[in-house]
């Protein structure tokens, strides 16, 4: 097992390496540039349909533009916008928060083209339900059928890891650990739990989430404010140190700036998952007119996801001076920065956050890795059961050791990184084409008063 893993962590290493981190940041900084710095331009207008949520309600679809963000949120804010973030201070230092932010704000592109190619290319199943993601517009768009199959077999896997054994592991350390519950009794929760929400369709997965996501969220940045008012006399050189490590030769233990802009690259694409693909599966089941207006609301998730919930983390660390202890392990670094400066009420809260980050990620991957499925085998059968056995699955996560789980799932993320980015680079004319469409249909909208 140990020769296993340390195989996978070589080839997570070298897919992970500068080659894909350029590629992805390449891509954002690309599609910045061709579309007019969008995520700025367009940002108060994405806002607002973020929170209209009577808007294209005749529109075909099958959620709607709130419902399909918080799908999406509910698959990326997990476990990496605790554990990651203080991974990336721990190996790449304070800076890494800085490149973390400058890979979010290019992200917020990568994010937006893909959601619009989602609606784009997307199809009715057999149900008369949705179903698109790269996936069918690399087969539809860029006429690439073999890159869209590999795209669903790397996701349809690749939810077991990021998306089900490694959540649930969470969720049960954390219940264990903080109220002594058996790992056996949390995973037989969460597999009801989830099961009687993924069962049911994206439908109730919509709904679920719409509620679920913006309450913890909304915790989370709550309880990431109060750190900040009551310790404001280190915001100042908290975000110093930030910046000044970020361009430093010193950015990390026995490393360099370099240290920092990987990790925090890195981590940052990790949580958001912008250019990895998964997001605009979500985003292609929303009720929308044109492309354009759900990939507006699509690109704010990286706004809510790194600039917020992940900074909050990240400053935190940086704040409580607890990133300069090489004895903390990167897994307890962020309730140990919360404990610091808030005491035991800081450890619940990172616990807390946790166990509602982890649970709802499970449920935003089991729809996207059930649609990869889809994709492979249309036979309602055969996705059924993929259902059963992905929530099955959750118990083996929770009461299972599975380290060469999340590095094999580590392998996939990469992997499924590759033909997304391709397509995107290809079909980049067509994100062009419809942004133009939405702009001219806003300024329609607005004649019309």
């Amino acid at each position: 097992m140990d020769t296993l893993l340390d195989l996978l962590s070589k080839v997570s290493d070298f897919i992970w390496g500068p080659p894909l981190l350029i590629l992805l940041v390449g891509t954002g900084i690309f599609l910045t540039a061709r579309l007019g710095i969008i995520q700025l331009r367009l940002l108060p207008y994405s806002l607002k349909l973020v929170f209209s949520r009577n808007h294209d309600k005749k529109s075909d679809g099958d959620i709607s533009h709130f419902q399909a963000l918080m799908t999406a949120m509910a698959g990326t804010v997990g476990v990496g916008n605790i554990v990651g973030v203080a991974t990336a201070v721990t190996l790449g230092g304070p800076g890494a928060i800085f490149w973390m932010w400058l890979a979010g704000f290019f992200g917020m592109a990568t994010k937006y083209g893909e959601a619009i190619l989602a609606v784009k290319y997307r199809v009715k199943d057999s149900h008369g339900q949705m179903a698109g993601g790269p996936m069918y517009y690399l087969e539809r768009g860029l006429k690439q059928k073999w890159l869209g199959v590999l795209f669903a077999i790397f996701g349809a896997l690749a939810a077991f890891g990021i998306g089900n054994g490694t959540q649930s592991k969470a969720v049960a350390d954390v219940m264990y650990d903080n109220f002594s519950v058996p790992y056996w009794v949390s995973g037989i929760a969460l597999v009801i739990f989830a099961g009687a929400v993924i069962l049911g369709g994206i439908k109730s997965i919509g709904k679920v989430t719409a509620f679920f996501v913006p309450i913890m969220a909304v915790f989370y940045i709550i309880a990431g404010l109060i750190v900040l008012i009551m310790n404001i006399e280190l915001v100042p050189e908290t975000f110093g140190i930030i910046f000044e490590a970020a361009f430093s030769s010193e950015s990390a233990a026995g490393g360099a700036v370099g240290a920092a802009i990987r990790f925090g690259i890195a981590r940052g694409l990790f949580s958001n998952e912008a250019g990895l693909g998964s997001a605009p599966i979500a985003a292609a089941a929303a009720k929308t007119d044109i492309p354009g207006r759900q990939a507006l609301v699509s690109m704010t998730q990286v706004l809510f996801d790194t600039i917020f919930i992940c900074s909050i983390t990240g400053i935190t660390i940086v704040m409580s001076g607890k990133w300069e202890d090489s004895s903390i392990d990167a897994g307890a670094l962020t309730a140990s920065a919360f404990g610091e400066l808030l005491g035991d009420p800081g450890s619940l809260i990172i616990s807390i956050g946790l166990l509602f980050f982890a649970s709802s990620t499970i449920l935003g991957w089991g729809y996207y890795g059930e649609k990869c499925f889809q994709y492979l085998f249309k036979n309602p059968a055969a996705v059924r059961a993929y259902r059963i056995v992905f929530v099955l699955f959750i118990f083996v996560g929770a009461t299972a050791s599975l380290e060469v789980i999340w590095v094999f799932a580590d392998v996939l993320n990469g992997l499924m990184a590759i033909p997304n980015l391709i397509g995107l680079i290809g079909l980049s004319g067509i994100i062009v084409f419809e942004t133009k469409r939405l702009l001219n249909k806003r300024e329609e909208e607005r004649a019309e008063g």
